[in-house]
């Protein structure tokens, strides 16, 4: 056995402890041989595990857990002829905790004596395109045996023939195994960990009516439901650790501006209650984190129970309206945790959902998995056309925005990187974690002002934060909603942050509510149905809000959506970027969103058909 596990050049950075039970899933390579001996066995070994292993140190390259650690890949010492060496090879990687299966091979094999059978092991098989050996004939027989026993499997065939002695990797066979990398892992990363529902349905949102089935039988995650109570019983019966709110209060109030209460006379908290509400919602940020990932603290402090957390990957709070009429609201709570850094300096982001929108918070860790950065929940709150900015500002929007832009703004959740302070390549950005300089989250915090709540939306007080997200940042929305009798449907917009003149910004910002976030939104229009201009991506939106990561990872959101048998219902991603199991083709190649929808019915989820109740 081959594990490539290269040193970790984050290892300074990386979790002072798992957040999670278990270890990352690792990607098992399966090289595949034609199994006859007496000379064609042997003369394809060592051009088979090269294979296997530039596809290994590719992936260790560039992919990474979301602890900032290279992704470690496992080879078998011998190659796969036929079935007694793939039950070996399973064996182990079930050893190994492997999550996610590539197979590769330069030749012919035997199809379904070298096929990985796992159904709940993402596959995909790359098959060389040469002349010496059918790898390429291979490919089509394998794939067709995963078509036929229904365990859909990813095919990657490069476009430019490869001599036999060509060891590299083509650019778009690299493009399709990261991509297949990063959305296997997904999947893998995603079974067995919880979603923490602290309280229940707010005001009536479809997405907080958490559907245990969902989550179940699509992304084989548990829900954990507790009640928002428990925030109030740990606070009342001191079950956090005191060091760390005496450390969290300190850095709250040297690096988060308290900004001037726009509240009327008559409705504003004086001013012991202010400091009162800041000391809740710091301690409600550490106890919900300790209950979503426990904290080995609390154990020391005899609370060994509460020490344990939920093992949640995701979680949301109700807030609205059982707590917020008598406590602060969780806008800091959720703001913080979404970000990447608080006062225990850089860190994982925890991906958290306000309003409780568990379909909101999923579509924020798909993406996140994909990209390792920190995500922004949002409404989609308004569109505003060019005629009705003239109207309203006598003034023409311009650039980007000259065709109208999409207002996403929430009360407060929005992580802070989404401020746009840190740096890629000289260009406004967010980062994973463990790229992230200090100086930036300096001008993070410094670009961020914590406004007294509104009291007529949240009687209890409370601090949302303030700030303008930065223009030209390449974003992706998305949104996966419930359709009866259809199931769980993803929609998506490829699109970008822009700045507007600042006296546009604040006539537009001052009609809705000038103390929360604002990103001005413009998707990428094609001229086509739901994409034909941006009052069209507006008007076809499936819910109140969105789930917005940086950069444009439409194509890896569409090849995870096909790994957990959800289709995409809406996109703007270019037909040659799409890359889905090779069991879509037979479904219909001239109506692809189609063919998607009688894919994921026809394999259905991935784990398992039970009905809702």
């Amino acid at each position: 056995m081959t594990t490539l596990d290269p040193e970790s050049t984050v290892a300074s950075q990386a979790q002072p402890r798992p957040r999670f039970v278990g270890s990352w899933p690792k990607i098992g390579i399966r090289p595949a041989i034609d199994g006859r001996r007496r000379g064609v066995r042997e003369s394809l070994e060592d051009q088979t595990l090269s294979m296997a292993r530039a596809t290994a140190e590719l992936i260790s390259a560039e992919l990474r857990y979301p602890d900032g650690t290279p992704v470690v890949c496992v080879i078998p010492d011998s190659c796969i002829g036929g079935v007694v060496e793939a039950a070996e090879a399973a064996d182990l990687f079930r050893r190994e905790g492997v999550g996610v299966s590539i197979t590769v091979t330069p030749c012919w094999c035997y199809g379904s004596e070298t096929m990985d059978m796992d159904p709940l092991m993402p596959k995909a098989v790359w098959g060389l395109n040469g002349t010496e050996r059918p790898g390429a004939v291979y490919l089509a027989a394998v794939l067709a045996a995963h078509s036929q026993k229904g365990l859909p499997a990813f095919g990657i065939y490069g476009h430019d023939l490869q001599d036999a002695g060509d060891s590299s990797i083509p650019p778009d066979v690299a493009d399709k195994l990261l991509r297949f990398g990063r959305a296997g892992l997904a999947v893998a990363i995603l079974r067995g960990k919880s979603y923490l529902s602290l309280g229940g349905v707010s005001m009536g949102i479809a997405g907080s009516i958490v559907d245990q089935s969902f989550f179940e039988r699509y992304l084989g995650m548990r829900v954990e439901s507790v009640d928002m109570s428990e925030l109030t019983r740990r606070m009342d019966e001191g079950i956090y650790d005191p060091d760390e709110l005496a450390r969290g209060l300190a850095w709250t109030r040297a690096n988060c501006a308290e900004g001037v209460d726009r509240n009327a006379p008559g409705m504003q908290r004086t001013r012991e209650q202010k400091d009162r509400d800041w000391e809740t919602v710091v301690r409600m940020t550490i106890i919900t984190r300790d209950l979503l990932v426990g904290n080995p603290r609390l154990a020391e402090l005899d609370f060994g129970e509460e020490a344990l957390g939920h093992n949640a990957i995701l979680g949301g709070f109700q807030g609205q309206r059982q707590w917020t009429d008598h406590f602060p609201n969780g806008d800091f709570m959720e703001a913080i945790l979404n970000s990447s850094f608080d006062w225990n300096g850089v860190r994982a982001p925890f991906v958290f959902a306000t309003e409780n929108d568990s379909l909101n918070g999923a579509s924020m860790l798909l993406s996140y998995l994909l990209t390792n950065t920190a995500q922004i929940f949002a409404d989609v709150r308004t569109y505003w056309s060019p005629d009705a900015v003239r109207r309203v500002t006598g003034q023409a929007l311009e650039g980007r925005a000259a065709g109208g832009v999409i207002h996403l703004i929430n009360s407060g959740s929005a992580t802070l990187d989404a401020s746009g302070q840190m740096d890629r390549d000289g260009q406004p950005g967010m980062k994973p974690f463990w790229e992230i300089e200090e100086a930036e989250i300096t001008r993070a915090l410094e670009a961020t002002t914590w406004y007294p709540a509104v009291t007529g939306y949240f009687r209890g007080g409370g601090f949302s934060s303030n700030f303008l997200s930065k223009g030209g940042m390449p974003v992706t929305m998305c949104r996966i909603n419930l359709v009866a009798g259809v199931g769980p449907v993803l929609q998506l917009a490829q699109g970008w942050t822009v700045d507007l003149p600042p006296d546009i910004h604040h006539a537009l910002d001052q009609r809705t509510n000038p103390t929360w976030p604002t990103h001005w939104f413009v998707p990428d229009v094609t001229g086509d149905g739901p994409f034909r201009d941006v009052y069209s991506v507006m008007a076809n939106w499936g819910a109140n809000h969105g789930a917005i990561s940086y950069g444009h990872i439409g194509a890896d959101l569409i090849s995870l959506a096909a790994l957990l048998r959800i289709p995409v219902s809406m996109h703007n991603v270019a037909p040659e970027q799409i890359f889905r199991p090779s069991a879509w083709t037979s479904l219909g190649t001239a109506d692809p969103e189609g063919a998607d929808f009688r894919a994921c019915a026809n394999f259905g989820p991935l784990y398992g058909r039970r009905l809702s109740g």
